[in-house]
């Protein structure tokens, strides 16, 4: 559970289904240019718009294209109902390496109330989870003792904590010792490289599908002590992280991806919709700029 892994888009053809073969050509293409793994049916993913058919071709693919790589693959199976991500988590367990399943949005249980989720869904699969903090989305805003409590669960493998920032929390939570096996990825992608810095075990990034070796190289960098490279790597890759998420995900990033030929279609389903093309501009201009 460490290194960079591509939170991956769901491309769609033009008659509005997925699209396998894009998908197949993309998650090839991340993990040959050095990615450590894939995440498949996140939010970058529109997993929460898709059919539990259409989220099954998703895995497949994904699982034959990992496996022939021996790359990880972390699955999205988290809803806002304990009983519910149970059952996706149930479906999605025999496909995943791991599970990424998100605090319960919406709701804003209590702590324990959170806690108890992910205990229960755990308890439901034989494979690890990776717990999905991400406030500014779910509206729950955990203590530092509660994301503490959460990594010491044996069923959790590690966190994706995306505090938008580095806040007191993150710092807490990076600092704190955790347990042989448990890692926090960054999930925010312009805060991939100072969270490296400050103990994280690696990221998910959605910005990696457009510009995987980059990522790779900012992460070699950074765990052999080239800090001079790392932070350069860095700053290159600011302004696209930035243009990516100008307008919300991930229809940037599929405009982006479609103009290279990574996918066939940029389609997003509704109520996603199309970016401006101002927006596609920058994000292409921040890419071609990339030396790394």
């Amino acid at each position: 559970m460490h290194g960079i892994h591509a939170a991956i888009v769901t491309p769609f053809t033009r008659s509005g289904e997925v699209d396998a073969k894009s998908l197949e050509r993309l998650a090839v293409h991340c993990l040959e240019q050095g990615l450590d793994g894939l995440v498949a049916l996140g939010t970058t993913g529109e997993a929460a718009l898709l059919t539990a058919e259409e989220r099954r071709t998703v895995l497949e693919v994904c699982r034959a294209v990992t496996e022939e790589s021996g790359a990880l693959l972390i699955a999205g199976a988290g809803t806002m109902g304990t009983e519910d991500s149970v059952r996706q988590a149930r479906e999605h367990a025999p496909y995943a390496d791991a599970l990424l399943v998100v605090v319960p949005y919406y709701l804003r249980p209590s702590d324990e109330g959170v806690i108890g989720h992910f205990a229960a869904v755990g308890a439901a699969v034989d494979v690890p989870l990776v717990a999905y903090n991400v406030p500014y989305r779910t509206g729950k805003q955990l203590s530092a003792e509660a994301l503490a409590r959460i990594l010491a669960l044996d069923c959790v493998a590690g966190m994706k904590h995306c505090a938008d920032g580095i806040d007191a929390g993150t710092l807490d939570l990076l600092a704190a010792e955790h347990g042989p096996g448990k890692s926090v990825l960054c999930g925010d992608d312009a805060y991939i490289y100072p969270m490296l810095r400050l103990g994280a075990a690696g990221g998910v990034a959605a910005s990696a599908c457009l510009a995987p070796s980059a990522y790779a190289t900012m992460l070699d960098a950074t765990w052999h002590g080239e800090a001079a490279d790392a932070l350069a790597t860095h700053n290159a890759l600011l302004p696209l992280a930035r243009a990516l998420f100008a307008e919300p995900s991930p229809s940037v990033l599929k405009a982006c991806l479609a103009e290279i030929g990574l996918i066939d279609d940029p389609a997003v389903r509704a109520p996603l919709h199309a970016p401006s093309p101002a927006s596609v501009a920058d994000a292409m201009r921040a890419f071609h700029a990339l030396t790394v």
